[in-house]
């Protein structure tokens, strides 16, 4: 993969700064805000690449035992129901980074061929209605993941709490949600990434 992905980070985290005086303070704000989010994305990705070499080398145990010892295939039960855990919060984690490099799915034949003014629009109301959605599927996920500790439910093999398998959804739709209250307030635009898209 090409070195793409860190160009796409670099053209985020131009905050609009030039509406700005130097020595408005918002200047500083908005800085701060790039800071924090850049610490956000490395640990993100951080988190993402341990999960997934963990996981990797989980199913290469798994499939080693079982073909070399299918006896001892019993005793790493836990490891397919691990994975499943590692799998969820892999996703949802992702989220974020997914929308910053536009890699959701997006139908924008009609954006795309829309005056600016008019594409500004629709894309600010694309980001409300995203925003929306995903602080309710926060709080759902939330209320969810409640319940689930509240019930004393306990996975099968691992004989741990089923929340380790549904928190990730409150995190991930609140890590998507901060995305797309940055640009709704015009903190980062997505859609700027429309000629680097083809890098991925």
């Amino acid at each position: 993969m090409s070195g793409a992905p860190d160009r796409v980070v670099g053209r985020y985290d131009r905050f609009d700064s030039e509406r700005l005086s130097p020595s408005d303070s918002n200047i500083e704000k908005a800085n701060m805000l790039a800071r924090a989010l850049g610490l956000i994305r490395i640990v993100e990705r951080t988190f993402i690449a341990v999960v997934l070499i963990a996981m990797s080398l989980m199913y290469f145990i798994n499939i080693a035992v079982r073909y070399f010892s299918p006896r001892l295939a019993t005793e790493l039960a836990w490891i397919d129901e691990a994975t499943l855990f590692g799998l969820a919060w892999l996703v949802f984690i992702g989220f974020g980074l997914a929308l910053e490099g536009r890699r959701h799915i997006a139908m924008t034949a009609l954006l795309d061929k829309m005056q600016p003014r008019s594409a500004r629009l629709l894309q600010r109301a694309i980001n409300l209605v995203g925003l929306v959605f995903c602080l309710i599927f926060t709080k759902f996920g939330f209320d969810l993941a409640v319940f689930i500790y509240n019930s004393g439910q306990i996975s099968p093999t691992l004989g741990t709490t089923m929340l380790w398998l549904y928190a990730p959804l409150p995190i991930g739709f609140a890590l998507l949600s901060l995305r797309y209250l940055l640009e709704l307030l015009g903190f980062q635009n997505r859609f700027l990434l429309r000629d680097v898209i083809q890098d991925h």
